[in-house]
């Protein structure tokens, strides 16, 4: 019996693919990194992962663990070696439990997050993690990469969101650890360690997820603003006078709303005039516990204010569920256009908000200095200091001169986020992406700590070789 028919054992003939099946499992989303696998085995029950875990262990195979395969970085991308299998984890997609009283639920890793988000709705409850790429991404790639999204300033991480984990470890042991407390001082936090590891130390099968009570009234306005600087004054705005019912703010320059209507004419910027083509706009949104009627007192007292102090140029306050949705609908075309109009240099940074008007300005100049004619596609989640701070090649550059240019771009750009003490990842992970600069950037204690954790948890190197730290002992 040969390799790929003892895999077969375990999951059935039509869950192992080979050869041309595997295509779309090798290439990442956005076309960048591209591989080949020994297979790709897709197992339908946590006890088929443990299985498939031994089976590696013993043969000394690396696995790429992948859900939705919509990441940023290569994390879920194998090498050209064509030693590791893809385990795809798309087969584990059930709810298995949800607990009202409690405010929690039970979800697999392979569930989509736009359903999981559904379920909880569906018990009348909210499940506050959302991002752009919910209708394809999934839970337990949520959870690899620690994601956030556009709620994080009120509701946290995905860290903040669970409670507890259900996971295979490298050598096919199940940890069951789906405790639903709020409380557990027992010892190390394991949870937190396998979350935002990337698939490196295990493989994170099902979680125990927060609930909150749906909001009674939302309500969503698009500001128009000359400048980072006031983007921010009005986000402090924003946090006194709603408090914790600030749900989200995100940060938008003018060019990314003009990419979207221009690549999908069917929506439009809601402004006319000069407010039509602003520099910047910010995109916040209230949740409110108490009434409709309180939240839009409430929006329009704190809106209308900073428009009196001439921080806001502009504003549409959504009048209803629908225009609210054409306004986050615009925001999350964002990636979809920037990926139309081809590739770009991406960066996922964290900055202190205090500075990222400062780091936006001269980060902004430093680049034109050294590329003339380069565009900046910048937008992100300005509530917790969070940009997707992006280089497109404009006018001025072919997308070959542009990625041929790509190694003094991110350093320019990372050395700006460290002098501005900020994290060249924010939420998007590592990956293959930017594992070979994290040294340069983080403590060497800390990068020797966390080599001694892969030791400890993958001995033998065969989980995600290649990303985040480079493998010591890599399997194959």
């Amino acid at each position: 019996m040969n390799r790929i028919e003892e895999l077969v054992q375990i999951v059935g003939q039509q869950h192992v693919l080979t050869g041309a099946d595997t295509e779309s499992y090798t290439l990442d989303w956005r076309g960048r990194y591209s591989g080949s696998a020994l297979a790709v085995v897709r197992p339908g029950s946590v006890d088929e992962v443990a299985q498939i875990m031994r089976w590696c262990n013993s043969n000394r195979v690396p696995v790429v663990p992948q859900g939705g395969n919509t990441g940023l970085c290569g994390g879920a991308t194998p090498d050209n070696s064509g030693s590791a299998i893809v385990l795809s984890l798309t087969r584990l997609n059930a709810v298995r439990s949800i607990d009202t009283d409690n405010d929690t639920m039970v979800v697999e890793a392979g569930c989509i997050l736009q359903a999981v988000q559904q379920a909880a709705r569906d018990a009348d409850r909210l499940f506050p993690l959302s991002l752009a790429a919910e209708g394809s991404c999934t839970l337990g790639g949520n959870l690899a990469t620690n994601a956030g999204g556009t709620q994080v300033l009120r509701y946290g991480n995905a860290r903040d969101l669970v409670l507890g984990l259900e996971v295979v470890t490298p050598q096919g042991e199940i940890w069951h650890g789906l405790r639903g407390l709020r409380k557990d001082n027992t010892g190390y936090d394991l949870r937190n360690l396998y979350m935002g590891s990337e698939g490196t130390l295990g493989i994170i099968t099902a979680a125990t997820l927060k609930l909150f009570p749906l909001p009674v009234a939302q309500c969503t306005a698009l500001l128009a603003l000359e400048s980072v600087d006031d983007a921010v004054k009005v986000l402090s705005a924003a946090r006194k006078g709603f408090g914790a019912a600030l749900t989200g703010f995100e940060l938008i320059a003018g060019n990314c709303l003009q990419g979207v209507v221009t690549c999908y004419p069917q929506q439009r910027i809601p402004f006319e005039g000069p407010s039509a083509d602003m520099p910047w706009y910010a995109l916040l949104e209230l949740s409110d516990s108490e009434s409709a009627e309180h939240a839009r007192e409430r929006f329009e007292t704190v809106v209308g204010e900073t428009i009196e102090d001439g921080l806001v140029a502009d504003a549409v306050i959504a009048e209803n569920i629908t225009q609210s949705k054409a306004l986050w609908h615009l925001r999350e075309s964002i990636p979809l256009a920037e990926k139309a109009f081809g590739k770009s240099i991406k960066h996922d940074v964290s900055i202190p908000v205090s500075l990222i008007a400062e780091f936006v300005n001269t980060t902004n100049v430093a680049l034109q200095a050294s590329f003339p004619g380069i565009e900046n596609v910048t937008f992100g989640h300005l509530g917790d200091g969070n940009l997707h701070y992006n280089v497109a090649r404009g006018q001025a550059f072919t997308e070959e001169e542009l990625l041929a240019r790509q190694a003094d771009i991110y350093e320019l750009v990372h050395e700006s986020v460290h002098k501005f003490h900020g994290s060249i990842s924010a939420e998007h992970g590592v990956g293959q992406l930017k594992r070979d600069v994290l040294p340069r950037y983080k403590d060497p204690v800390e990068i020797a700590l966390m080599h001694s954790i892969k030791q400890a948890l993958d001995p033998l190197g065969i989980m995600n070789p290649g990303k985040v730290l480079v493998a010591s002992n890599p399997g194959g």
